[in-house]
Order: structure tokens, then C-alpha cells, then sequence
């Protein structure tokens, strides 16, 4: 049999405990993802699951939680100028990078300090 790489299921990202409110502002009310429910015996550790399309995002209580600073999910996006308007407008900090041929993208945290990358690709 040959091996196949089909997608990826999800990024898991860390947060603090008790976070989960601050995490739904974020990646539901910022960023458009759509709370999913987490399994019974997963959800009584804490944390939180959202979806976008194909893209999911699984954010777990970490007890001894430390931001990812340098690993972190890239995002690839439509209507990327809209986003970051979205995201300034609510105070979040955008580093703006143009260091990727062909690409526009931005750097961000997350409200725990998580890095995340947002890209989208350039019509020229």
C-alpha cells in the first residue's frame, strides 16, 4: 500500500485554564470560527474546539501553560485586508510581513499570547 497524506484534522494550540471565554471572543468572534462541541470525556478537561470549513482548531488547558512564541498555524486566507481591519479595529496588534514571494501575510497573537500567521495569497 502506498502511504497518502490526506489533510490535516486539526491545530491544537494551548491555553491557560479558564481561558475559554476569552477564547471563543477570539476565534469566534474575531476570526469567524464556529464553536464545536468537544466529546463528553474530552470537554471535562477543559478547553475548547473550533471549526471553519475544513479548518479546525483545538485549544487545550495546558496547566503550566507557556504562549508558542516561534511554532504556530499558518492560515490561509481569502480577504485578508478585511480580516486585519477586523482584528485592529478590536485592538489586536498586526505585524504586517512581506518577506514571502507571492504572498501577503500578518503576524498576530492570540489572547494567550499564541502566535498565529494569516496569508493570503497575491492576484498579480
Amino acid at each position: 500500500m502506498r502511504i497518502q497524506w490526506v489533510k490535516m484534522d486539526h491545530v491544537p494550540l494551548a491555553m491557560p485554564e479558564g481561558g475559554e471565554a476569552s477564547a471563543r471572543g477570539f476565534y469566534s468572534g474575531l476570526l469567524g470560527f464556529a464553536e464545536r462541541p468537544k466529546p463528553p470525556i474530552l470537554a471535562q478537561r477543559g478547553g475548547v474546539w473550533f471549526q471553519n470549513g475544513e479548518i479546525q482548531v483545538h485549544l487545550g488547558v495546558e496547566k503550566e501553560f507557556r504562549p508558542a512564541q516561534k511554532a504556530h498555524p499558518a492560515f490561509l486566507v481569502r480577504g485578508l485586508e478585511e480580516l486585519v481591519l477586523r482584528l485592529t479595529t478590536a485592538g489586536v496588534q498586526v505585524l504586517r510581513d512581506d518577506l514571502l514571494p507571492g504572498y501577503d501575510r500578518v503576524y498576530l497573537k492570540d489572547p494567550f499570547g499564541n502566535r498565529i500567521e494569516l496569508m493570503e495569497k497575491r492576484v498579480e
